[in-house]
């Protein structure tokens, strides 16, 4: 069953326009939502959980339609966005308290699991959290209804490398089952690299790309020559070109390679999720 199926999903902005967004995810499977600041990501996450408006397009979380089943759909869902403060004069402990009324499936046991897990003190107050203990809060709450799908916007962010790695595994042990699904947007693109079953890539409201991580990468090839190398049809056809006082480097297509094989001194390698979003985003 696919978790998330939205199709032609529109939103303008005086500035900014989502532009016919297209995304699925079956059950079972990790996507990785990139693209940089401003792309859409935040805009594209609030529309399918109706936090806002869309002008058009039809959205199903978890088999429902988002606009006829929204109190049982959220109840199926886990969200986390940054910059989420709660009641910062409030204790955690009197936060979950309430917080846990919403929810048909509130699983206690589950959840002082997973406070322990990430050594949250539920006697503390929010404003006394770190910005990484937030987070691990957030996402104990998330975690702790059952919820078939979790849709998280940067949700390692603020936290070092060590608990982004406990969070990775996490999400991995959480989807093994083939029942539970994560949508996850972040910038920390080794973050995806290390758990991602698919990426979805944004730029300027449109969705540029949406596939399994490895063809994603193998549909691009990155090229480094020299200034005689460079001819018109390639620079043509490079992605985020970049001249310097012993050649160039760029990224091309992986459909353009033959544009570069068999030219000597003529160096090319897949490139990472990081190199494929830099030279994406490269300014000409």
């Amino acid at each position: 069953m696919n978790v998330i199926e939205v199709k032609d999903l529109c939103k303008s902005f005086p500035s900014f326009q989502l532009k016919n967004v297209n995304l699925t995810l079956e059950e079972g499977y990790i996507m990785g939502f990139i693209g940089r600041n401003g792309a859409g990501k935040t805009t594209t996450l609030k529309s399918i959980l109706n936090l806002l408006n869309p002008d058009s397009g039809e959205i199903k979380l978890c088999g429902l339609n988002i606009k006829e089943a929204e109190t049982e759909i959220k109840n199926r869902i886990g969200y986390v966005a940054g910059g989420v403060d709660f009641y910062p004069e409030q204790k955690i402990k009197k936060i979950t308290n309430i917080t846990k009324i919403f929810y048909k499936e509130w699983d206690d046991a589950r959840y002082q699991e997973l406070c322990k897990r990430f050594e949250i003190d539920e006697n503390k107050k929010f404003k006394q959290l770190s910005a990484g203990m937030k987070v691990k809060y957030s996402i104990a709450v998330a975690l702790s209804h059952n919820a078939q799908l979790l849709i998280l916007d940067e949700p390692t962010s603020g936290l070092d490398p060590a608990a982004r790695d406990d969070l990775i595994l996490l999400f991995q042990e959480l989807v093994e089952d083939g029942k539970h699904s994560i949508l996850f947007s972040t910038h920390i693109t080794t973050d995806l690299e290390k758990c991602a079953d698919f990426i979805t890539y944004i730029k300027n409201g449109e969705i540029l790309a949406s596939k399994d991580v490895d063809s994603f990468e193998r549909s691009y090839l990155l090229v480094n020559g020299k200034k005689d190398d460079l001819t018109p049809e390639l620079e043509g056809k490079l992605i985020g070109l970049h001249k310097h006082n012993l050649g160039f480097e760029g990224m091309i297509k992986s459909e353009d390679k033959a544009l570069v094989e068999g030219v000597a001194g003529m160096e090319t390698a897949i490139p990472s999720l990081e190199d494929i979003m830099i030279h994406l985003e490269r300014r000409s």
